[in-house]
Formats: C-alpha cells, structure tokens, sequence
C-alpha cells in the first residue's frame, strides 16, 4: 500500500440487523435485505426528502423482500411514501422491487438510460430452455460437460424471476446531473464495467458518496460477458472508470456502498481494485503460454477452485479478461472441434 494514502476505515463495525435502520448521516438511513446467494445482502439507502423517501436500490422481488419492505415503512420509514426510488443499475438485486415501488407506491424511477433499457428488454425476455446463442457461448467457454448437461436439464433462470414488471416511464440520470436528496446536491458520476451506465452520486455538499457496485470494499464486483455481447471488454471500462473515479476520490469520502460494510479511504480502495485486474491479467498472461478455454483459467485468475454457484460468474469473469487481452493483441484464440476458443499468448511470438 502507498504509505502517503490514508488506508480503508469501517466506521460501523457491523450491520444493521434484519428489520433495524442504521442512521450514517442527517437524513440517510441505512438498511438490508436478504439475497439467496453467497453475497446474502443488498445495502439500502432511505434518504429523507421532508415528505416523502428516495430509495436508493431495491432488492429483489420476492415475497421475504417485500414482506420487509412493509415492515420498514410501517416501522423505522415512519410511514412517509417513498416518492422515488433511484436504481444505480440494471442487475436483479437493485432494481428488482422498482416496478412494484412504482405500481403500489406511486414512486417514480429514476436511472440511467441503459439500465432502464436493460432491464425493460430482459424481464420481457422469459426462456423455458437455454436457446442456441447460449449454448453455443457456454460451449465457446470450455464449460464443464457436467455442468453444461445440469443446465441443459434445468429451467434458466429468467430476469423476471426476481424482478416486477417495469411500466413505461422513468426519468433519466446522466454524467454531471446535479440533483436534490435529503437536503444535499449529489453529482452523478457514472462507471462502466460491472454494469453499462451504473450511477453513483457524489454529495456536493459533505463527504457522502452513494457508490453502488462501482465502489465496494473487501470484494471486486463481477466484470462479466455474456451472450448478448460475446466479445465485449468490460475490463477496459472497468479500469477507465477506476481511474476516472480516483481523480475526484477523498480520503474523507464515506463510502455508502451496494455491499458490504460503508468504508473511508475511496483513493486506496480505487488503486486497489486497479491493481487487482492488473494482477489477474498478469497471471493469465503466464498461464497462456499453453493453450487453454476459459474455464481452464479459473485457478490463474482466482487463486483457488471453483464450484457449485460461483462457476457461471467465474466463466464470465474469464471470458472478459481474455477478451481484453484479445483486444490489446496480447494473445491469438482459434476454435477446437468442440467449439470451444483455445487462447494463448503471443509474448514469445
């Protein structure tokens, strides 16, 4: 660690409990609700708007959410409407409850332009069965035969699963929006790379940051491709946005992040994550010397095995990093019978 960069800092040793409220700041109340996965928890944030709350994410949609949901606005939410919810971006677990805060609550929805898009395009978009493109990439990944066979048995899962319909209408945030919360000017700064256009808010009048998935402490976000855009480069986005955030990151900055404990330290955390991908791809490089799928990667990139649910995340994971190698003429790829990409490196070429 640079020893002139003030290190992370948790102001709050733990979590608000299932049904509590922490209070990080006049106005901002912080809260959780339940995912069914490894990372078991989204970060909400109510900001206190006089008459009315702004939500900031949602949660999945499922009976537990809502259930909660109740429960805080009948309870620590104080029975004020939540007049708008602000989705940061399109994944299940932030804008799965926007359509029902908008339907039953009368909220309004604001994001970015592509995260409306998104999720308007895939929760309309239900499959009872994998279709060929998904196969076909699956197979271009050198997925596991046991694990392509159990996926080919099971129902897919669908964007709809665990998220509400979205009605027509929402209001669009974009880079350098200025907007009023909880008695404060927020700057929008948008980041890329985890998700396309994912917002995160900078108060101009205190040291808050609302940072989404863009800025987590402890854990990288998932930088994923996926058959929708097989040869995208979400790790060059990534790294862009890293460094675009580091030229307005504060030690100060208290950090309210989509996971995870709210952190201080934001220029530390952002040279770290940095750092992380650029090591990854450095052991990539090193593993490629022999031809390998993606899926033969898994140890080079994550230092350990994968199984049961991480394997999807981590395939993806593999294929962006390859893909940005690929983009920076850094290794050759060629098809092997079964349709898998063989990919190694050029540095002895």
């Amino acid at each position: 660690m640079d020893g002139a960069r003030p290190g992370i800092s948790y102001p709050w040793a733990e979590a608000p409990a299932r049904g509590q409220v922490t209070q990080v700041a006049e106005g901002v109340l912080w809260f959780r609700l339940p995912l069914p996965m490894a990372l078991n928890h989204i970060n909400i944030y109510a900001l206190d708007d006089g008459d009315s709350w702004t939500v900031i994410d949602t949660g999945l949609d499922t009976g537990k959410s809502r259930a909660i949901w109740q429960q805080m606005l009948d309870g620590p939410l104080a029975g004020k409407p939540v007049g708008r919810v602000i989705v940061t971006h399109h994944h299940p677990d932030h804008i799965g409850l926007a359509g029902w805060f908008q339907t039953e609550q009368g909220a309004q929805l604001w994001t970015t332009r592509t995260a409306w898009l998104y999720a308007r395009m895939l929760v309309l978009d239900e499959q009872s069965a994998p279709d060929p493109q998904t196969q076909a990439f699956w197979r271009s990944a050198g997925m596991d035969k046991a694990v392509f066979d159990q996926r080919m048995a099971d129902r897919p899962f669908n964007f709809a699963d665990t998220v509400a319909p979205l009605p027509l209408g929402y209001h669009r945030l974009q880079q350098d929006d200025v907007i009023q919360m909880a008695g404060r000017r927020w700057q929008v700064h948008i980041g890329h790379g985890h998700a396309p256009e994912q917002a995160t808010f900078f108060s101009l009048d205190d040291n808050l940051v609302l940072g989404a998935d863009q800025l987590l402490p402890s854990i990288s976000p998932n930088l994923g491709v996926y058959p929708t855009e097989p040869d995208a480069d979400p790790v060059t986005d990534w790294l862009e946005s890293c460094e675009r955030f580091s030229r307005i990151a504060r030690a100060d900055h208290l950090v309210l992040p989509g996971h995870k404990l709210p952190f201080t330290g934001l220029p530390t955390r952002l040279r770290q994550l940095i750092d992380n991908h650029h090591g990854a791809l450095k052991r990539l490089d090193a593993r490629l010397k022999d031809p390998a799928t993606a899926c033969d990667c898994f140890m080079a990139l994550f230092k350990r095995e994968i199984t049961g649910g991480e394997y999807g995340l981590a395939m993806v994971e593999a294929v962006a990093h390859l893909n940005h190698l690929l983009q920076a003429g850094r290794v050759k790829r060629w098809r092997r019978d079964d349709g898998a990409w063989l990919w190694q490196s050029l540095e002895d070429e």
